[in-house]
């Protein structure tokens, strides 16, 4: 299995070298190369990646309008997702429908959605993904994971939202009282800790990351180092082979 961070940059104006484009994770198992998001910034410029599939988390612009003038391969998303990108040009015969908690195989991975709490207007689930005996969780946007033990059971690392450090960034609905926004890393490394998930890797940066890495590296490394957890920011072309 080989994992390469091919965007790891949230909504936010500000960038680096080292954190570009759109939050996008490109996972490659035996002859499966699966694209997970594709946001607007990857507009005409995914293609040079080859993805055999691709799956989205939401619909959002940093997430999926990178698809707006359509795909050369089959996109799985929510049927939520598709009721709100209706509009871009992905041929029918490409589109595929992703249900919550059933467990499918897209090429030689298998892939499990888990409803998230993030956007009122565009929800989100967050994806286990096994590739043979390898399991992660990857939620680059996320407030709270509703199903959370089931989800995060026997990952070995869990890839999450990188918006803010410490600082909250959750908000509730005034009509439906339900939770939306971003949780903090040091809040997602607590989830960690409960669920004996000992590695995380954090991706979606937000500014506080994105202007000051070192900063933002040296409070996470105190902090993972405290809760007994391995954690690390990616970067835009980061890879991992396993």
């Amino acid at each position: 299995m080989e994992l390469i961070f091919l965007g790891t940059k949230g909504n936010i104006e500000e960038s680096s070298k080292k954190h570009k484009m759109h939050t996008s994770l490109l996972v490659k198992y035996h002859k499966t190369r699966l694209l997970v998001d594709c946001g607007l910034s990857w507009l005409n410029k995914f293609e040079r990646y080859k993805p055999s599939h691709i799956l989205l988390t939401h619909a959002h612009p940093d997430h999926a309008f990178g698809l707006k003038e359509g795909s050369p391969c089959k996109v799985w998303a929510t049927k939520t997702t598709w009721d709100l990108i209706n509009n871009f040009s992905i041929e029918l015969a490409f589109k595929n429908l992703i249900k919550i908690e059933k467990k499918i195989k897209i090429g030689s991975i298998f892939v499990e959605a888990f409803s998230l709490l993030h956007s009122v207007n565009a929800p989100a689930v967050g994806y286990k993904i096994q590739c043979g005996k390898f399991k992660f969780f990857y939620a680059p946007d996320v407030a709270w994971i509703k199903k959370r033990k089931k989800a995060l059971a026997g990952i070995q690392f869990y890839i999450g939202d990188g918006a803010t450090l410490k600082r909250s960034m959750i908000r509730k609905n005034k009509v439906t009282g339900e939770i939306f926004g971003h949780a903090s890393v040091f809040q997602q490394l607590g989830w960690c800790v409960r669920e004996n998930v000992f590695e995380m890797i954090v991706t979606h940066c937000g500014s506080q990351i994105v202007k000051n890495e070192k900063k933002a590296k040296d409070m996470i490394k105190l902090w993972s180092k405290d809760k007994g957890i391995k954690a690390k920011i990616a970067y835009d072309s980061y890879k991992i082979v396993l």
